[in-house]
């Protein structure tokens, strides 16, 4: 499995999935499929914006390069999903625009194994 550095290593499909983790912020994704080590965002998978009331958190999201770095967060998810070839991620948290933590449901390989 590839462990992408950057944004200019990630695929269209992980780009748009690392844009839509920033914007959430605090929340989860689920029932995101995984095929072949790739992200299905088609449909888009069901999210959940966690809400907090009598906080400061009032900033707004701020503005980033085109092209960056990525957080060691957001290197390891991208490099775990393309080490699936069949799967789904029940539950993917995010806090602060990064992930977190993840349940994961392995699919059968195409040699009819599962991967650990």
């Amino acid at each position: 499995m590839s462990r992408p550095i950057s944004t200019r290593d990630l695929t269209p499909s992980e780009r748009r999935f690392l844009d839509a983790m920033s914007e959430l912020g605090f929340g989860r994704f689920e029932s995101v499929q995984i095929a072949f080590g790739k992200l299905v965002l088609d449909p888009w998978p069901s999210t959940v914006h966690d809400v907090k009331f009598g906080t400061a958190d009032t900033a707004e999201p701020s503005e980033r390069p085109e092209q960056f770095d990525l957080k060691q967060q957001a290197a390891e998810f991208f490099a775990y999903v393309r080490g699936i070839e069949a799967g789904q991620i029940r539950c993917l948290t995010v806090k602060a625009g990064l992930p977190f933590a993840m349940q994961v449901e392995h699919g059968p390989t195409v040699t009819g194994g599962h991967r650990d």
